[in-house]
């Protein structure tokens, strides 16, 4: 089977700013109509129908949500989409948080992972995983990629969160630009991905911060949100 994965920038759309212009984010106070005209845009460009599309009500949890295609809105309360249906497209929506896709071609299992601080603190990835497995996918054979997010240089946090996010995800803690303490999640689950035995780990290594092409809340605050899309090819 053969799985795609798509990460959209913030080109192509039709918001206004601040949130110029491909915002697909519903919860950012962006005008509804432009949002809908995103969405809309983004399945067709995809080759898709907008039903095709499973969207999530990301809350920073560790909850990881199964869908078939049925689902009519939103999953609620969930940080992780998991699928088998082919033509099923899983979207994670980010402005500095890590969006992580994860698939496993063989067993025609796909994920979509928001891996914020927080959800990445508690266990998001471990869950996704789990629910992978229990639709038949195995670790060896699962392909991730961590998505643009912000990265280590640039993430200042706290001396103690810094620690108390590294004890939890061992490796994401790290040194900023300017030498004080910060966050590289993407390095910390890489290793977290690695130690459960994922086959094959990718990167994009945009920081959403320094890329003006992304949305980075970080930055500018008031901002849209950019999407990471994985679904099997139903053909």
């Amino acid at each position: 089977m053969r799985v795609r994965r798509v990460v959209t920038t913030r080109a192509g759309g039709g918001s206004r700013p601040p949130y110029d212009t491909f915002n697909l984010g519903d919860h950012v106070g962006d005008d509804e109509g432009d949002v809908f005209a995103n969405r809309k845009r983004l399945a067709t460009e995809l080759g898709l129908t907008e039903q095709n599309l499973a969207w999530m009500e990301q809350v920073h949890g560790r909850t990881a949500t199964i869908v078939d295609g049925s689902e009519t809105t939103a999953a609620e309360a969930t940080d992780a989409l998991v699928t088998n249906k082919p033509g099923v497209a899983l979207v994670v929506l980010v402005a500095d948080c890590v969006p992580l896709l994860l698939a496993d071609a063989e067993a025609g299992v796909v994920a979509a992972v928001h891996a914020g601080r927080v959800g990445a603190r508690i266990g998001v990835v471990p869950a996704a995983l789990a629910a992978m497995r229990s639709l038949g996918a195995e670790p060896r054979r699962t392909e991730a990629l961590l998505g643009p997010a912000i990265c280590g240089d640039c993430y200042e946090v706290p001396a103690a969160m810094a620690a108390d996010v590294d004890k939890h995800v061992p490796g994401s803690a790290c040194k900023t630009r300017k030498g004080t303490p910060g966050l590289d999640l993407r390095a910390g689950l890489w290793r977290q991905l690695a130690d459960h035995g994922v086959g094959k780990i990718g990167l994009d290594p945009r920081c959403t911060n320094e890329e003006k092409t992304l949305f980075s809340y970080r930055r500018d605050g008031t901002t849209g949100r950019l999407a990471a899309i994985t679904w099997v090819d139903p053909a």
